[in-house]
């Protein structure tokens, strides 16, 4: 599987699995009609933020991971780095969300941050929990209700965190 810098051609592969994860309603705080061209600003970040692909052995985009410093760019709080994952739901499973978190652990770390911090990590995904957690992260606290869920109501949302 490749990682690679994504540019605005490569929204076309990202977009039909984003806006499957989105309109699921389960993971991601985003307006479940999430229109495609706010959510290509949302998620392709501008420099020095990054937005990558996963690319598997035949050329199709099936992850992508925007990352990005947690609070400001300046500041007391600029030490820390954020990210968030989406992976093409047909491609679950075979490693895609692993490399894509690694490949962002090495990017913050080569970046000079000092630590990632996960915000809204949603407790009922917990493959997400699992995967993290198996890299690193732990959770700090979680937000009690903090996350509509559309089968399970009202769940709370993990803030996780990870020193480098």
């Amino acid at each position: 599987m490749l990682m690679r810098e994504a540019d605005q051609a490569d929204w076309a592969g990202v977009w039909p699995f984003f806006r499957r994860i989105v309109e699921a309603g389960e993971t991601y705080p985003y307006p479940l009609d999430l229109g495609e061209e706010e959510a290509r600003g949302w998620w392709f970040l501008p420099a020095p933020d990054r937005t990558v692909v996963a690319v598997d052995d035949g050329g199709r985009i099936v992850g992508s991971a925007k990352m990005n410093c947690n609070m400001s760019r300046t500041g007391n709080a600029a030490h820390m780095a954020s990210a968030s994952f989406m992976v093409d739901p047909d491609h679950s499973g075979r490693g895609v969300g692993r490399a894509l978190c690694e490949y962002v652990i090495a990017w913050a770390r080569e970046s000079g941050f000092r630590a990632i911090q996960f915000n809204a990590v949603v407790e009922t995904n917990t493959r997400a929990v699992k995967l993290y957690e198996s890299l690193g992260f732990r959770v700090v606290g979680t937000v009690p209700e903090g996350f509509r869920h559309p089968v399970h109501g009202l769940v709370g949302v993990h803030v996780m965190h990870l020193a480098l």
